[in-house]
């Protein structure tokens, strides 16, 4: 359950909290929804599921009208990542999204006040494993990211900070075409570059969150969609996480209908290669002003005059 209270204070964590032990979420979407702070409260069988036994990860699904596909994700998430505790995060649905997550047997569903964006809705579930003291595993709650990669992506974590389940890395037959696919191709190279290391899907949802991660973007996520993606790999270069891929076979839609079409996706992929771009020059007027600085001292060594 999600309540909407006064602000409290704030725990050893850094987190805002109340005396229930929920804590305070300021949600970077439209309007003021800052005003209005969300305080997720996480329930004892969420708690037992990550902490006694079991894998302390947990998998946050951000989900906006997806009361067709979202109880067959659940499902699938049971069978096939059963140690984990399941959070949804409904991002303002108009429809049943929250109760069908309920009745499909979530650990954890938090409901935002209105919609605000896929990163903002991410950055509520990295706040509760940030709590829980889990690694996250960010799903879509659409069914095209199959849960039994769920595994493979975890065990990922033991040499990296992130990673990401890619599309175009020589397993499946995602394919994309045309100014989206150039742009992806573009932002690619660029990360590859900034992580240095092979990255394919710079725009995949499928990740695997290790704890510096989860501590940084929980704090750092972008609201906006593709935020939580390609600005939030350049948020973890300047951080300095790890970054790694895996390939992962992704599926098609398995209802309802997606929340953005082609053309808004092209939009912000623009986006996200204009903040790219304005990133790359300030690091490079930093870096420009660094060497500005240098210079011969009176005993002639180099060093800062």
């Amino acid at each position: 359950m999600t309540d909407a209270v006064p602000a409290g204070g704030v725990g050893d964590d850094g987190v805002p909290v109340d005396g229930s032990g929920g804590f305070a979420h300021d949600c970077a979407g439209p309007g003021d929804l800052a005003k209005s702070p969300v305080r997720p409260r996480i329930p004892m069988s969420a708690r037992d599921r990550v902490g006694r036994g079991g894998p302390a990860t947990v998998v946050i699904i951000p989900a906006f009208n997806e009361q067709a596909a979202l109880p067959g994700v659940v499902a699938e998430l049971r069978a096939h990542a059963s140690g984990m505790a399941i959070i949804v995060v409904d991002d303002g649905s108009t429809d049943a999204t929250a109760a069908r997550a309920r009745e499909a047997g979530a650990d954890i569903v938090l409901s935002l006040p209105y919609n605000c964006g896929v990163g903002a809705a991410l950055r509520v579930g990295l706040l509760a494993a940030r709590r829980l003291g889990a690694n996250a595993v960010q799903c879509d709650a659409d069914g095209q990211h199959p849960p039994v990669a769920i595994a493979e992506l975890v065990a990922g974590l033991t040499e990296a900070d992130i990673v990401v389940g890619a599309r175009f890395a020589g397993v499946g037959d995602y394919r994309v075409r045309g100014p989206r696919a150039w742009a992806m191709r573009v932002l690619s190279a660029i990360m590859s570059r900034v992580h240095h290391t092979r990255l394919t899907d710079v725009t995949s949802g499928f990740r695997a969150f290790g704890p510096r991660a989860v501590d940084v973007l929980s704090r750092r996520m972008p609201a906006q969609y593709l935020g939580d993606t390609v600005e939030a790999l350049m948020i973890a270069g300047e951080e300095k996480l790890v970054v790694r891929q895996c390939p992962v076979a992704m599926r098609g839609r398995q209802g309802g209908q997606a929340s953005h079409h082609p053309g808004a996706a092209a939009v912000y992929l623009l986006r996200s290669m204009t903040i790219v771009a304005l990133a790359g020059v300030r690091r490079l007027g930093s870096r420009g002003r660094r060497t500005g600085r240098a210079g011969v001292k009176a005993d002639g060594t180099e060093g800062e005059v």
